[in-house]
């Protein structure tokens, strides 16, 4: 399977306004504004820095799968995502070297299309796949 790249590191936290301001105070990093996920349940902001991306991911409901990580870890790393060319065939790789999915290619940030894999399969590592 052919990674083009890392697109983005994740970080889970509480509230994006408060915790952006803490790494642009810090490092400099520039967020773009929050911004929602409605399929996701979730709101992100982006920093960029020297060619790589941070995302700040929070819960946009209750029932976000990230509010239970919050519950459970707090604040803190929550996924890599690698840019890939076509999910399909990564995931039809991943299948016969029994890697699965964790639910279906659904649509992300910027009208993206990804798919998260199996962290029981991937090292306890969360890996995002989004498609170029």
């Amino acid at each position: 399977m052919k990674i083009n790249k890392i697109d983005h590191i994740s970080i889970a936290v509480r509230d994006i306004q408060a915790f952006g301001k803490i790494f642009s105070e810090l490092f400099g990093i520039k967020f773009s504004p929050e911004k929602e996920v409605a399929e996701q349940k979730v709101k992100v902001a982006f920093g960029n820095f020297d060619g790589a991306k941070l995302e700040l991911i929070s819960p946009a409901s209750a029932d976000s799968p990230i509010s239970k990580f919050l519950e459970n870890r707090g604040n803190g790393l929550h996924h890599i995502c690698f840019e890939v060319d076509n999910l399909e065939k990564c995931l039809e790789e991943l299948k016969q070297k029994g890697v699965d999915a964790l639910g279906r290619i659904s649509t992300g940030s910027y009208g993206k299309r990804i798919v998260f894999l199996d962290l029981k399969k991937t090292g306890g590592v969360l890996v995002e796949l989004k498609e170029k």
